[in-house]
């Protein structure tokens, strides 16, 4: 998996007015959902009982060994299903993404005004290489549906008992792992079918891109899911989900498992920048295990509507625009000349799960909320002011630096786990420069002890009992040689 971070964009803004409202900053660097070797990404569009789900298809492998199976509430018509640009989901990620924002010192002694600058994949994959040669119908399957979209030959099953639609699915040339049966036994009683996808090797080689193209699937029903239990059948380890919701309401959260917000707004250590991509994925390592290995995470969620002036903050990449919301299957949205690009309300919320047979047994069921409250996952570091620090205000900046700095290598600690044992250079330099800058400052020029002010009585008592010894010792010496010679 590519752990390379990518910077996409560049931007210069002035310092906000509206501070305490914005976070502003340089943005450095994100950690995408690229970063964890068994994942996958969805998009899903709810607007009151439309579901709109986009899968992305990472497959791996070759690609006429690609098939998929996806439960769904009812079957689909050939409108309710088309292939979309995968860009849209590194679009998606890249500005929903953790990510790390920097900041940099006011030197206290030469003021100057402040600008600041903003730098701005799996799905449930099972193997087919198939044509259709077995009679359905003896093993209590049917086929509801079969369309030929882009790339894809689809079908729409339906079945009676799991081991007849197993059995089927066999004879047919996916190859299906050996616990399936319990898994698609649910959904035949739920009376779910199944979205069942192949590659149509000659439409592939006419497609326009190199991979596979994400599928988009459209319906009507009461219950907000995604189905993740089929995808576990074959999975020996976790698997990592990040979900991009949209809503014209507010956040979607899961309503089976507890949706927990991920930690953010840390100071951090200026180190922790090479590393990013590694330091988030330990905090989400140890919050995962806090959470006993079953919560939804929540990464990001911020209001996108066109009277919202702040799209993001700070911005990894230019806010989403129209062509991105219909390629997601935003339908709401209508399509405007001018600043905003469209007009509507709209939401995102952007949800991290990471899940197992033993801590996902069911289904992630979802619900939309009122909740506009913006959130993002973002980590800070600050960089201390260079040049001159001459002038009365230094020492007490060198003291806020050396505070701070210490506090960073605490978090750096408690939220990813490192050791941090081996930097304590981090601060040293800090505190070398404030106990020279002190004793510079008590007498400039002299060689008395830090904190000694020549005017002040206890300076002056030190002075005569300097003197009272240093006249005493000469005497008791020469008292001592008398008695010697008078013996």
């Amino acid at each position: 998996m590519d752990m390379k971070i990518r910077f996409v964009s560049i931007a210069v803004l002035l310092l906000s007015t509206f501070q305490s409202q914005s976070f502003c900053g340089f943005f450095v660097a994100k950690a995408g959902a690229n970063l964890y070797n068994k994942s996958s990404q969805v998009i899903l569009v709810r607007d009151g009982d439309r579901t709109i789900v986009t899968m992305s298809n990472d497959f791996k492998g070759d690609v006429r060994d690609f098939a998929m199976v996806i439960p769904v509430p009812t079957v689909l018509k050939e409108q309710d299903i088309r292939v979309v640009d995968p860009t849209i989901f590194q679009r998606i990620d890249d500005h929903t993404a953790p990510r790390l924002a920097e900041y940099y010192d006011n030197n206290p002694c030469a003021p100057v005004i402040q600008y600041e600058t903003m730098l701005m994949k799996n799905s449930m994959v099972l193997e087919s290489s198939v044509s259709l040669m077995e009679d359905e119908a003896d093993y209590g399957v049917k086929i509801e549906a079969q369309y030929q979209i882009g790339e894809y030959d689809i079908l729409i099953l339906s079945a009676t008992e799991s081991n007849g639609l197993k059995t089927w699915l066999v004879k047919n040339g996916y190859s299906l792992p050996p616990k399936a049966e319990e898994v698609l036994d649910p959904y035949i009683k739920n009376d779910m079918k199944f979205f069942v996808v192949k590659l149509n090797l000659e439409k592939q080689l006419d497609s326009e891109f190199e991979g596979l193209s994400p599928i988009q699937i459209s319906y009507e029903s009461s219950k907000f899911m995604l189905p993740i239990r089929l995808g576990m059948a074959n999975a020996e380890e976790a698997q990592d989900l990040t979900i991009y919701a949209f809503t014209r309401t507010g956040r979607v959260e899961c309503t089976n498992y507890r949706t927990i917000e991920m930690p953010s707004n840390r100071e951090i250590p200026e180190f922790a920048e090479a590393h990013f991509d590694k330091f988030y994925v330990d905090v989400f390592e140890k919050q995962y295990k806090i959470e006993n290995r079953r919560g939804v995470f929540l990464e990001y969620a911020w209001d996108l509507s066109a009277t919202q002036p702040v799209k993001c903050d700070p911005c990894p990449t230019p806010p989403l625009v129209y062509d991105d919301l219909n390629k997601s299957g935003v339908g709401w949205v209508a399509q405007q000349s001018g600043w905003g690009d469209y007009s509507g309300q709209l939401f995102i919320t952007r949800l991290h799960v990471r899940y197992d047979r033993e801590n996902f047994p069911q289904d992630l069921r979802f619900q939309t909320t009122p909740n506009r409250t913006h959130f993002q996952c973002r980590y800070i570091i600050n960089h201390p002011a260079s040049g001159d620090l001459s002038c009365d205000g230094a020492i007490e900046y060198l003291e806020s630096v050396v505070d701070r700095r210490k506090k960073e290598l605490e978090e750096v600690e408690l939220l990813a786990g490192w050791n941090i044992s081996g930097y304590t250079n981090y601060v040293a330099p800090y505190e070398k420069q404030l106990r020279l800058k002190k004793g510079e400052d008590s007498k400039k020029g002299s060689v008395l002890p830090i904190g000694f002010d020549p005017k002040s009585p206890k300076f002056l008592l030190y002075i005569f009992l300097f003197m009272l010894i240093g006249l005493s010792v000469p005497w008791l010496f020469v008292r001592r040689l008398m008695k010697q010679y008078l013996k």
